[in-house]
């Protein structure tokens, strides 16, 4: 799996992601980091497809209800938004730590606003936009070394 990629479209953003579901193992925390229109949502379309979850027309983003929940026939997806939570305090009622479970993989979208989520086992990818259909996707599946 490429550490980058370029996509032109949605529609390869989301091809992308049915690839990258091949290399990702639960447990799995993956932060998603981009700036708001990045295609973090896009690349989640892709991914919970590749795991047999949810099509992608089925994949919205969670800014409001703040977890989507996809279960594939192997591997429970939850997409996480971090975007309205502001304090530790709001982040631990989510109940995040309940959701980390051996079949689990939790994709959550600006994360890296708290750092205690990379002690599980984590990975990153950041999205950037770098046109109007252009995307630069940047893949770390290494954990990070303490």
């Amino acid at each position: 799996m490429p550490t980058q990629v370029v996509t032109h479209s949605a529609e390869e953003t989301i091809a992308f992601g049915r690839r990258l579901a091949a290399e990702l193992f639960p447990p799995l925390i993956v932060l998603l980091r981009g700036n708001l229109g990045a295609g973090k949502t896009t690349l989640v379309k892709g991914i919970a497809e590749g795991f047999g979850a949810a099509q992608a027309e089925d994949v919205t983003s969670p800014t409001f209800t703040l977890v989507h929940e996809y279960r594939g026939p192997r591997i429970t997806l939850y997409h996480i938004d971090l975007y309205r939570i502001d304090t530790p305090r709001q982040l631990e009622t989510l109940g995040l730590e309940d959701l980390f479970a051996p079949n689990c993989i939790l994709l959550i979208e600006w994360g890296e606003k708290f750092p205690r989520l990379q002690r599980h086992r984590s990975a990153e990818i950041a999205l950037e936009r770098v046109g109007e259909n252009q995307r630069t996707i940047q893949v770390n599946l290494e954990p990070e070394s303490t």
